[in-house]
């Protein structure tokens, strides 16, 4: 039985909602799942953005052949490859072989990759401000590269005044029924998945998504319907103004995020005893245990916040591998325009330190402070007055 959404008198969403996904693309825990976004422009000739992921193939179908209400189907635009939102294009063309695919010379390169070179019969090529009329509406295909594949593209609906932005301002979660961000409270229930949607999917890519704001500053933009997360119909602007913050890689809120790595509670006792000293200073802090939660949730957090303190263990002779293995992701992901400061533990021989340093000395804008801790084992009642420092030099710093 279909389940679609109409967003305007000739546009419905016709793509499915995914509540048992476990890991979008193996790596980030979605618990409240993901929508996979499709669209339908039924005007004199009718246009699909976008098919799904294999996993809600059925509902899929189901909703596009309601939405078609037995019309063919005359265009098909791929804006991403990546399989989510591809992955059925094969099967949407054997069940309509009347419809032309609308789409640059990268993706089709890779529909051939995918589905062989003869997967396409009628193959429509565009390339930037190129245009298609469909009756009343006319589209205009702007260029995205790296954002955050190679061959992305949006296109802009001029008649009326939506862009269709492939997996720019996406949120990771089921819809639950909303179509609209303005339908839910997206502050308190959806822009931290936004942001970790944002910071680990498009997170390196910012100064692409700078580029993509200077091509469309000038189109009057009413309505955004990416490829995951809801259509923003309203208060576009604020959405925009966070991607531009995200992009810029501009802290949105003054404070400390600590994240610790710690193997029998020391470090971790060294951690909450800055954190206490922060909030002694009127420092707003948060504090997260690398071992326990899932480092897009900590990669989010680095985007969000100004200064960040990481402490770690020394374990065969290096970082602990939780630790590693999150701060080896944060510079994968291109982080800047943070001040960091490093703590590290080990009985024998603490080095950690020093090589969480070198693992962020690639990073751009990057202040990494003087004040470390160094522990042997566990804190002494000597070095509080080393926490006193590092919280004192922290405190001013953010005031």
């Amino acid at each position: 039985m279909y389940c679609t959404k109409n967003i305007a008198s000739d546009l419905v969403w016709v793509g499915a909602n995914d509540r048992r996904l476990a890991m979008f693309e193996g790596v980030y825990s979605v618990p409240a799942g993901v929508s996979y976004n499709s669209y339908l422009l039924t005007d004199e000739k009718t246009v699909l953005f976008d098919t799904v992921d294999k996993a809600v193939g059925r509902i899929f179908f189901e909703n596009l052949e309601h939405g078609l209400g037995g019309r063919t189907l005359d265009y098909l635009i791929v804006h991403h490859m990546e399989p989510d939102h591809s992955a059925t294009l094969s099967e949407l063309l054997l069940r309509h072989p009347e419809t032309t695919v609308v789409c640059n010379d990268k993706t089709a390169v890779m529909i051939a990759q995918f589905f062989g070179s003869g997967a396409v019969e009628r193959m429509q090529l565009v390339k930037e401000d190129d245009t298609l009329s469909t009756g009343t509406h006319e589209l205009t295909f702007y260029m995205a590269p790296m954002i955050h594949w190679p061959e992305v593209m949006m296109t802009y609906d001029k008649t009326a005044h939506t862009l269709f932005s492939a997996d720019a301002f996406g949120v990771f979660g089921a819809l639950n029924g909303a179509i609209f961000a303005d339908e839910v409270d997206f502050d308190r229930d959806y822009l931290k998945e936004a942001r970790r949607y944002y910071s680990n999917i498009v997170g390196k890519y910012g100064m692409q998504v700078q580029n993509l704001f200077r091509k469309i500053a000038d189109l009057d933009i009413r309505m955004l319907c990416p490829l995951h997360g809801f259509v923003w119909r309203r208060d576009i602007g604020y959405f925009f103004k966070k991607y531009n913050l995200w992009s810029t890689y501009t802290p949105e809120e003054k404070g400390v995020m600590i994240a610790y790595a710690s193997i029998y509670g020391n470090t971790e006792n060294a951690a909450e005893i800055l954190s206490s000293k922060l909030r002694e200073r009127g420092v707003r802090t948060v504090m997260y245990d690398v071992s326990v939660t899932p480092a897009s949730d900590i990669i989010a957090e680095c985007f969000r916040w100004s200064h960040l303190v990481f402490a770690s263990s020394t374990y065969n002779g290096g970082v602990f591998v939780t630790m590693d293995e999150l701060l080896r992701d944060i510079a994968a992901h291109n982080l800047q325009k943070r001040t960091v400061a490093f703590m590290e533990n080990g009985t024998w021989a603490p080095v950690s330190a020093r090589q969480m340093t070198a693992i962020f000395a690639p990073l751009k804008n990057m202040t990494v402070l003087e004040q470390s801790i160094s522990i042997r084992s566990s804190l002494t009642e000597g070095q509080l007055a080393e926490i006193e420092a590092l919280a004192d030099v922290l405190a001013e710093d953010i005031r």
